[in-house]
């Protein structure tokens, strides 16, 4: 058989070339249907598909290119019932890998179609799809056809969210407003579409406000000072003096977020849109129910709500007070702090003084719950004039102090009524405020509520002792405590001062005495009245100036005018009455004289012993300290 493949010519078969059979025609028409089945492709850009097939790793896509492309499988989760000949976007990676075969990917696909719309979204104003992943610091985390998008929390809802957790998972609409190119970053928000959509709301509430309208709100944010409601669009501010006729001091002890309450419009703006609200005014004012027979003097009782630096408040029953000035909670003259007296939430009864029903306002006080004790009956027997008593330091001033005798009863101690021996300058030298203090009653004054009391007093006046122990010409120990141009201060026995001139503060050498020193000084004054005595150092060692005091106190002891003021016509009468005595009377009574006043020196020397004795009983080496430097003086 000729068609026999034995008697097949191979080398003839082999000598034409395949495909030399057709002519060039022919051929250019098979070149030209061939490439119409071919498409032309570029890396890096987003084409559509045809599945050709599906296998346990991959999909095979066929792009029109001379192969098929493959696609794993793990990114088609999403179409769970892809099937051959389904079409989908894939994004061209590589032309050819090193095995020759064409790399696709249809995630990448999604992500430059996803950047595609946001941008068209943006620039169209068009709303996009997405899917909340899960909750970040100040927002929340979308995903919007595979890209992720930022949605802070202030752009959530118009109004305050607390809780982010519960959109997770959820689908939500939003709009596009920002796009950072050079970080991929997008922000989008959800609240612009809810403004839209209250727009008309809102326009709608505010042509129909108007005062004394009753509207339902919810609580959508607490202050310190009051709510917000939400009205339906438009937020109205509730304050805090407007929530109850009683005493708050935050609103959430009465009210709770995302509550619905009932308000009554106070006050418009149209200009700033500002909406006042109130909701205690759906109710009857409490003092339109206060009780008829609460009247001026009548006991009345409640909690105290506020306590101020003037005063406190007292809550007689909610959205009823009454005042209680600091003046009105003890009978002291001495205004001290409210605090002293009551505490916040105290029970408390007390008298009304004035009531205005028509002003709603109510003054009120504690102290008219007790006798005022400067109409008791013993008033003037127990704070008669020479009574001792016992009181509280309660105030200092530059001429005195203020003593507290019991609750109501106070009484001035003016500064010079201190201390017989010492220059008090200021109260505060003497005792602090706080200190008890005995006196004894000097003046009484019960009309106009005034006592002078005096703290000297309790002790004899030791300058008529003095008198006689430091009598002009005698020579004592004193000690320098101040030294100035004017002279010094001198601490002197029995605590009392003396003062020294310039001159007689220079010594035996010549050199002068200098502050801290302790030398003798001899008398060269002595005045009871003003409780003064000038001393000199210079005189106890100095002849002319012994001798000067000694010449002042024979005319002293002849009876000499001491006082300037005295006339002078009185000199010659002693003159003569001394011409008529002879040498001897003269002697006798000079020696006489002296012999009184060493006796008067010795009296009032233990005079003296005997009060430092009885201040101090306990301190038996200082008294007789005190004693040996008594002897001292008197036998100088």
């Amino acid at each position: 058989m000729s068609n026999s493949p034995e008697n097949f010519d191979w080398d003839k078969f082999e000598s034409q070339g395949f495909g030399s059979g057709y002519s060039k025609d022919e051929k250019a028409e098979m070149e030209k249907m061939y490439g119409d089945t071919l498409t032309t492709v570029q890396e890096q850009e987003v084409v559509k598909g045809i599945v050709v097939g599906i296998t346990d790793r991959d999909v095979i896509l066929n792009i029109g290119f001379k192969s098929d492309g493959l696609v794993p499988i793990s990114e088609f989760r999403d179409l769970p019932d892809l099937k051959a000949g389904d079409e989908v976007e894939v994004f061209i990676e590589d032309q050819e890998d090193p095995n020759g075969q064409l790399i696709l990917s249809r995630k990448k696909a999604k992500i430059v179609s996803a950047w595609a719309r946001i941008y068209d979204a943006l620039e169209n104003d068009n709303i996009l799809d997405g899917v909340v992943k899960r909750r970040t610091k100040g927002g929340l985390i979308m995903d919007i056809h595979g890209v992720e998008a930022f949605l802070p929390g202030s752009q959530i809802d118009v109004k305050p969210i607390r809780d982010f957790d519960v959109f997770v998972g959820k689908k939500m609409e939003v709009k596009v407003v920002k796009i950072n190119a050079a970080f991929d970053n997008v922000v989008v928000s959800h609240k612009v579409l809810i403004e839209k959509d209250l727009e008309q709301q809102r326009a709608a509430i505010l042509n129909n406000l108007e005062k004394g309208q009753v509207l339902e709100g919810v609580i959508k944010n607490m202050t310190n000072f009051g709510v917000f409601i939400d009205l339906g669009g438009v937020d109205g501010l509730l304050h805090i003096t407007d929530i109850s006729w009683g005493r708050i001091n935050h609103p959430e002890e009465v009210l709770n977020l995302d509550q619905k309450v009932n308000v009554v419009v106070l006050d418009f703006d149209e200009d700033k849109k500002r909406i006042s609200l109130g909701m205690k005014q759906l109710t009857p004012h409490p003092w339109d129910a206060l009780p008829a027979e609460i009247e001026v003097g009548s006991k009345v009782k409640g909690r105290i709500v506020n306590v101020a630096d003037y005063g406190a408040f007292l809550e007689l029953m909610p959205g009823v007070e009454g005042l209680i000035h600091v003046s009105e909670m003890s009978w002291s003259q001495h205004l001290r702090n409210p605090q002293d007296f009551i505490k916040q939430n105290d029970e408390v009864e007390a008298v009304v003084l004035t009531l205005d029903r028509e002003e709603r306002k109510m003054s009120l006080g504690i102290k008219q719950l007790t006798e005022d004790p400067w109409t008791k009956e013993d008033v003037l027997t127990k704070y008669a004039v020479g009574t001792k008593h016992t009181g509280i330091v309660r105030n200092l001033t530059n001429f005195g102090l203020f003593l507290e005798l019991e609750e109501g009863v106070d009484g001035l101690v003016h500064v010079s009524d201190l201390s017989w021996t010492k220059k008090i300058k200021h109260p505060s030298e003497f005792v602090k405020v706080g200190e008890n203090l005995d006196v004894v009653v000097l003046e009484l004054d019960v009309p106009n509520r005034r006592l002078a009391l005096g703290h000297k007093q309790l002790e004899e006046n030791p300058w008529d002792t003095f008198e006689s122990v430091f009598n002009i010409g005698s020579v004592h120990k004193a000690t320098v405590l101040d030294k100035s141009d004017r002279g010094a201060v001198l601490e002197l026995p029995y605590g009392i001062e003396g003062f020294t001139f310039p001159k007689g503060l220079t010594k035996e050498d010549g050199s002068q005495v200098e502050a801290g020193e302790t030398l003798d000084f001899r008398v060269t004054e002595f005045s009871k009245e003003d409780r003064k005595i000038i001393l000199s150092h210079t005189a106890s060692h100095s002849e002319v100036e012994s001798t000067r005091a000694s010449r002042a106190t024979k005319k002293t002891a002849a009876g000499a005018p001491a006082a300037s003021g005295e006339k002078k016509d009185k000199a010659p009468k002693v003159m003569k009455e001394a011409d008529r005595s002879t040498l001897g009377d003269l002697d006798a009574l000079s020696a006489l004289k002296e012999q009184m006043l060493e006796n008067e020196k010795e009296a009032g020397v233990k005079k003296l012993e005997a009060a430092a004795a009885k201040k101090t009983p306990s301190n038996d080496e200082e008294s007789t300290e005190s004693t040996d430097a008594a002897e001292d003086e008197t036998n100088a």
